[in-house]
């Protein structure tokens, strides 16, 4: 059985499935973040809409990026890339999904797609590398909380406001 997880946010509670039969080695560097309690106090301080500019690139998301920043100390080793192309997985609306700037370089950062997004697949046209991001969850609940933090966008894409992350803990359904 995959393992599931809470997100208490400021907003509001979120439960994701892990699919650990898929993306394995995603879902253990999430899990270790998890345990360690590194993300409980963090926050969501990205979120990326269609109607504002978003960073240098012509192909616009929509998604909410959490975790640990890419300066944070306590951030561990990278880990390799699992292409949608390897997982069999796809970025759908509630979409969780690794951050990364190149293959290889995903560590404690996260994102969750506000909608249905090809383009974050393998072979997708959001990175240059065609080599998309690793999905390695799906929202089971909190779709609500999901909205209102897609109401919190602010007009650049880092936010002045963060979203408070109270905790990420492994649970039982």
């Amino acid at each position: 059985m995959n393992p599931k997880v809470s997100i208490q946010s400021s907003k509001g509670q979120m439960v994701f499935e892990l699919f650990a039969d898929k993306a394995a080695i995603s879902v253990a560097n999430f899990l270790n973040y998890v345990d360690a309690g590194l993300f409980d106090g963090s926050n969501f301080f990205r979120i990326v809409i269609e109607s504002h500019p978003q960073t240098e690139d012509p192909v616009k998301i929509e998604t909410i990026q959490g975790g640990l920043n890419i300066d944070h100390p306590d951030l561990m080793d990278s880990i390799p890339h699992e292409s949608s192309e390897k997982s069999g997985l796809s970025h759908f609306r509630g979409s969780l999904s690794m951050a990364r700037y190149e293959v290889g370089s995903a560590n404690g950062s996260f994102f969750i797609c506000f909608r249905d997004e090809p383009a974050l697949d393998f072979g997708g046209a959001r990175q240059p590398d065609g080599q998309g991001f690793a999905v390695f969850g799906q929202l089971l609940t909190g779709y609500d909380v999901l909205d209102a933090l897609y109401d919190r966008a602010e007009e650049g894409e880092y936010l002045k406001s963060p979203v408070l992350i109270e905790s990420i803990e492994r649970i039982k359904i």
